[in-house]
């Protein structure tokens, strides 16, 4: 069997691919660091409660959370109540923003007798 190469292109974005992979783990271990340095323990516990229903919202938080931090709005440790309080502007802002609200709908299963195969 002949040993085959890869073009140095193909060799090239596997590197950029792997840098990208590091430089993302290294921006998720400062925006941890950072939320422990900014939220309290219940915040904390909070947020990654909120994590686990909704992603998106969490990293939302997060980034708001950052920006304040950056900006000097944060003077202290922000705690479960005052997280509740920014959840519930978020909430009041997107709900004016758009008018669609989200709702369940229950669908029942039919019973296993409504089926049309009786022989």
């Amino acid at each position: 069997m002949e040993n085959i190469q890869l073009p140095p292109e193909a060799t090239q974005g596997q590197g950029s691919q792997e840098e990208a992979a590091q430089r993302a783990q290294q921006e998720e271990q400062l925006r941890r660091d950072l939320m422990a340095t900014v939220l309290d323990s219940p915040a904390r516990e909070r947020l990654s409660r909120i994590a686990l229903v909704s992603p998106e919202r969490s990293r939302q938080i997060e980034t708001i959370l950052m920006r304040m931090a950056q900006s000097g709005q944060l003077r202290g440790k922000v705690s479960e109540n005052q997280l509740i309080e920014l959840l519930d502007q978020m909430e009041d802002v997107q709900g004016k923003s758009s008018s669609k609200k989200s709702t369940i709908v229950y669908q029942r299963r039919k019973d296993f007798d409504d089926d049309d195969f009786d022989i």
